[in-house]
């Protein structure tokens, strides 16, 4: 048997110990190879259709940095978890010692491992991605609203970057793994497994302080929602929370088990001995990963779930009730010519429409004014409910966004009180009574202009003082927006981003124009946000698999001295029932506590962000919640079944 062959049979030899390592490298090679595939994908390099120049930037940079943060955080956890399994192996490395291997053969032995993991990972991470690759394609092309789905291709630069990228990776880990065993003596190396561990302590100062920090992050969070909309309110507040949630798993959760155990009650009642003794152990030894995983965790089901509704048709909707819309500034025949190349697409298309038009009046305190009748048709039309008014001095408000329309719900909600408004349109001035608000988004506008709707009659007088001012003024000018409604206004997909750009490019003698279609609105949007759903929700999944690993490796790393206590315990009469609910308990700590923290601090996010937007984003981040939760959940069941079964078999 030659050296390399001996390299081999240790890798298989601990193969148990190895696996966790094994299974999160080809992981997160299938990740780097996904991102590899998109970021040489011909549709997204020459541009999606419907996407603007911004999405097809995003999508080639965004690829990339994923690419560098995917390299990075697989180097570092790699790292990290070499070291962890090679601190199990230090009797077997002070053993070959003994017998008489060098350093320099027992750093060439390292080597080889890592390089013998390395490319056997690189090979079946890069084979998984192949595999799944039309699935990831389609996924990513219904995510990117791709209507006929991403075309498959042979990714030849996606397999030699991901190739070359995790071999610099591998070789420089295995280059590492000798650093990590050089320090400690031969008699170090032999005995490390008797040791003994410290009891873990905690400071009661700090888990109080760990409470105060997410109390006061969370309430720092809401100020920032309710009383000061300051950027470093929030900024400070988060940072509350993280600090908060570190000392939690660090310092609270080893005081509380402490406490718990102080009560000889509770402490002594059939297997709470065993049970909280050792979870004492396996709290402190994985507080950091449990910190780290909540906190991620935290973080993708908010941002992920906040995407995901932002990305919902029935949000572009909200905003824009209009499948298309043309503001036209002067009455020129170029804006005639534009409004009719709009109907005649739509007639050639067979696509049910209804038109309607209003030109608003600029009233002296920077507030809309709209005539009922224009406003009637186009409720009318979007199925709204018709209002009337007193001819003379009657009003109301309308929503122009979700931010008034909220508000003004509001004011309908907790009674409407009518009041009267000073209206003043240039020269002439007329106070108004108002009447309860519309709560419907009719007239849209991305400002903050207040709108208000008058009287056909109390219009035409306003209309008359205003073009009193037009007439004086060569440089003044008003404007007109035509809107279209259209019932299926997704249906229009085939043929309106086509039909913008041909009128964006139509020349006009005066004045400027503008023109938006709903469906590209919600496409950019949608592209927008699918792209950094894939970047978020494929990193977030790698660190969930890296945590995951992290988790197995630890169970298994103590699975001999967990072994050897069981043992003893057995035969003193430890019961298979009891080992079992010992373990459960254990183990359902371990993989839920951090879910259960990353849910109460998503929870709270949800409930401040809703005060700010006028859409639920608890619906999406719970269907994100609970695919992790399962993804959890089977995870739990199977590492808790191998576990088990590993015990039955060494319980006497």
């Amino acid at each position: 048997m030659n050296f390399r062959q001996f390299a081999i049979n240790n890798v298989v030899r601990n193969k148990r110990i190895y696996l966790a390592h094994f299974l999160s490298s080809t992981f997160s090679v299938m990740i780097f190879f996904t991102y590899a595939l998109l970021l040489f994908h011909p549709d997204l390099k020459e541009g999606l259709k419907g996407s603007s120049g911004t999405v097809t930037l995003l999508a080639n940079q965004g690829f990339m940095i994923a690419e560098m943060i995917i390299f990075i955080f697989s180097f570092l956890f790699l790292l990290y978890s070499v070291g962890s399994f090679l601190k199990t192996r230090k009797k077997e490395f002070g053993i070959f010692l003994i017998i008489g291997m060098t350093r320099k053969q027992m750093n060439r032995l390292l080597f080889m491992e890592n390089m013998c993991i390395g490319i056997a990972a690189i090979i079946a991470g890069t084979g998984l991605g192949m595999i799944f690759g039309k699935l990831i394609l389609l996924i990513c092309g219904s995510m990117l609203a791709v209507e006929n789905s991403l075309r498959f291709y042979f990714p030849l630069k996606g397999i030699a970057l991901t190739a070359g990228a995790f071999l610099l990776l591998f070789g420089v880990i295995a280059l590492c793994s000798s650093l990590l065993i050089r320090k400690g003596t031969l008699i170090d190396l032999v005995k490390s497994e008797e040791k003994p561990k410290p009891e873990p302590k905690a400071s009661r100062l700090l888990a109080i302080l760990s409470v105060v920090l997410i109390g006061g992050g969370y309430a720092g969070v809401f100020t920032f929602v309710w009383v000061n909309f300051s950027f470093p309110l929030l900024l400070g507040s988060v940072v509350m929370v993280i600090a908060g949630t570190y000392l939690l798993f660090t310092q609270l959760s080893v005081y509380v088990i402490r406490a718990l155990k102080s009560n000889p009650r509770l402490f002594y009642r059939k297997t709470n001995l065993l049970f909280l003794s050792e979870l004492t152990y396996r709290m402190k030894d994985n507080a950091v990963m449990f910190f780290m995983v909540s906190v991620i965790s935290a973080s993708a089901f908010t941002g992920i779930g906040t995407m995901l509704a932002v990305a919902d048709p029935g949000l572009s909707s909200m905003t824009n009730p209009y499948a298309f819309t043309y503001t036209n500034y002067w009455d020129t025949p170029e804006a005639e010519e534009n409004i009719r190349q709009i109907e005649e697409s739509l007639i050639e298309h067979e696509v049910p429409y209804v038109k309607g038009s209003y030109t608003p009046l600029y009233e002296n305190s920077n507030r809309y004014i709209i005539k009922l009748s224009e406003y009637n048709h186009l409720a009318k039309a979007l199925g709204y409910e018709e209002r009337t008014l007193d001819k003379e001095n009657g009003a109301f408000m309308t929503p122009a966004n979700l931010t008034a329309r909220k508000e003004l719900r509001k004011q309908v909600e907790q009674g409407f009180s009518p009041t009267m408004v000073d209206l003043e349109v240039e020269q002439y001035h007329q106070q108004v009574q108002l009447s309860p608000p519309a709560t419907q988004i009719v007239i849209p506008n991305e400002g903050k202009m207040d709108i208000y709707v008058v009287s056909d009659e109390l219009f035409e007088k306003m209309k008359r003082a205003y073009n009193e001012v037009i007439e004086m003024s060569e440089d003044f000018y008003s404007n007109k927006m035509t809107q279209f409604v259209v019932e299926d206004w997704m249906g229009t997909r085939a043929f309106a981003p086509e039909l913008i750009d041909s009128i964006q490019k139509q020349p006009f003698t005066k004045g400027y124009f503008m023109v938006s279609a709903l469906v590209v609105d919600w496409l950019n949007s949608k592209q927008t946000n699918g792209i950094i759903l894939i970047l978020s929700g494929l990193i977030g999944i790698v660190f969930f698999t890296f945590a995951a690993s992290f988790t197995y490796f630890r169970l298994y790393a103590d699975l001999e001295r967990d072994e050897a206590q069981y043992r003893m315990i057995g035969k003193m009469g430890l019961s298979r029932p009891e080992l079992r609910k010992i373990v459960t308990r254990q183990l359902l700590l371990m993989f839920f506590l951090p879910l259960l923290i990353a849910l109460i601090h998503s929870s709270v996010a949800f409930v401040a962000l809703q005060q700010l937007v006028d859409f639920s984003v608890v619906g999406h981040s719970l269907r994100i919640f609970l695919v992790f939760a399962s993804m959890q959940i089977v995870y739990f069941a199977l590492v808790r079944w191998r576990y088990l079964r590993h015990m039955y078999s060494k319980l006497v």
